[in-house]
């Protein structure tokens, strides 16, 4: 399956890889949530799901985690286009088993979903650089820091979510996000979303695009 809400990308590399020998796209989705519902339609048959992070809704971060513990004999390979930041190590303790750039080419996306398929892990070269330099001691970001759930909706957040759909989309209160949207300042030491946003972009956990909040 492939998960993308780009159409242009997800339909690129569902017809790139459909024509790869002992490949089959089954499934396309373009959020979190309809990625889950599609493991539930084609329950047993997804072997390899390629999860792109930045999407509505949910997100691919909590896809991941929520996929992987539902339906374990799925592989999930993480496909974004940053290589650095805390997203690569927190997504692979999450579940995911690959983590790949959208700037690695077909024949390396190939490779990872067969060494997925069979069980194994695959890390892009320049994604394990980063995560080697990572756990070196004095590396830590200050988003590794952040809880799963403060993750979560500092993503969320960033990408111009209003605390009621936050709320509605993780069925907790829109004064629960509050409190988080509240801690996460003082945990990042910033006093806007603006703010906030911008480190998101630097600590490369989003799209370095500002238009979310224009």
């Amino acid at each position: 399956m492939v998960v993308d809400d780009h159409d242009l990308v997800r339909l690129g590399f569902a017809s790139l890889l459909s024509a790869q020998a002992g490949i089959e796209v089954i499934a396309e989705a373009s959020s979190g949530e309809e990625a889950i519902e599609q493991c539930r339609q084609h329950n047993g048959a997804i072997d390899v799901i390629l999860m792109d992070i930045n999407m509505p809704g949910i997100g691919g971060m909590e896809a991941t985690r929520r996929i992987s513990k539902q339906w374990p004999d799925i592989g999930i390979i993480i496909i974004t286009v940053h290589a650095d930041g805390p997203l690569p190590k927190r997504l692979l303790k999450g579940g995911a088993m690959g983590y790949l750039t959208k700037g690695n080419d077909v024949a390396e996306m190939v490779e990872a979903i067969r060494d997925v398929n069979d069980g194994g892990r695959y890390i892009a070269k320049d994604i394990a650089q980063q995560l080697a330099l990572s756990m070196l001691p004095g590396q830590d970001s200050i988003i590794d820091s952040l809880s799963k759930r403060e993750l979560q909706i500092l993503m969320m957040i960033a990408q111009a979510h209003k605390n009621n759909e936050i709320a509605s989309t993780l069925n907790i209160s829109p004064k629960t996000v509050s409190t988080y949207r509240k801690r996460l300042h003082e945990k990042l030491g910033v006093s806007t979303d603006i703010e906030m946003l911008h480190l998101a972009m630097k600590h490369g956990i989003l799209d370095n695009n500002i238009n979310n909040f224009s």
